[in-house]
């Protein structure tokens, strides 16, 4: 999952090397937070956060997988 995440905020965002994500596992459920460079901000979050919810969306069909469940913060 932290993978899956990120590579798709690597190719949404201009500066690719400035993604950060760090994983808290807590029993069945992992929180993801995103950091990327504060110009990419808008990139990630998308209009009225359409590319943030299909971010998240994605990530959960991933967790799905592996019988988890996951919340996905960007910072």
């Amino acid at each position: 999952m932290k993978q899956v995440l990120t590579d798709i905020a690597k190719a949404i965002v201009e500066f690719p090397d400035e993604v950060y994500v760090t994983e808290k596992e807590s029993g069945d459920m992992v929180i993801l937070e995103l950091s990327v460079a504060k110009s990419d901000m808008g990139k990630v979050i998308g209009k009225q956060g359409k590319i943030a919810k299909a971010v998240r969306t994605i990530v959960r069909a991933s967790a799905n997988l592996n019988n988890k469940k996951v919340i996905v913060d960007i910072i």
